[in-house]
């Protein structure tokens, strides 16, 4: 007796990938990443594959009224380095989330997908807001609940 098993294996040219909002207002900025990050990279969908791209869209609204929790808006810092000599840069997480927190919400999320090609394409579906408007209400986004 013998038994075929078959498993399931999604193609990117089947999928139809659609819009999610997600507001961050008064959410810890870590749980906000993590939601978008699981989205972008199609883990909650039931077809999911793991080498390919099967992830939807994601809007953030409101990344300014995102909040970091502890001492981490005073203690943790970003750094990268501009490539030249001497040229490693540091910025708080407090300078960052006054003047682009839309730039602190992206980090997050693109820390949480894989260093890998898949992850350089999921990145690129994600758009942050500062404020509670955005420019995709032409796609009809799904709004997440908490």
């Amino acid at each position: 007796m013998s038994i075929s098993t078959t498993t399931f294996m999604a193609k990117k040219e089947t999928l139809e990938r659609k819009w999610y909002v997600i507001d961050a207002a008064g959410v810890p900025l870590g749980k906000t990443a993590v939601k978008a990050a699981t989205i972008l990279r199609g883990k909650h969908r039931p077809e999911f594959t793991p080498h390919v791209d099967c992830g939807e869209f994601v809007i953030i609204i409101n990344a300014e009224k995102a909040i970091l929790t502890g001492n981490k808006l005073i203690q943790k810092v970003y750094q990268y380095h501009t490539g030249y000599v001497g040229g490693l840069k540091t910025e708080s997480y407090k300078d960052i989330m006054k003047l682009h927190p839309e730039k602190a919400m992206r980090l997050a999320v693109k820390g949480m997908l894989p260093h890998n090609s898949i992850g350089d394409l999921s990145i690129n579906r994600l758009k942050v807001y500062r404020g509670p408007e955005h420019k995709q209400t032409a796609q009809k986004p799904i709004p997440l609940s908490e």
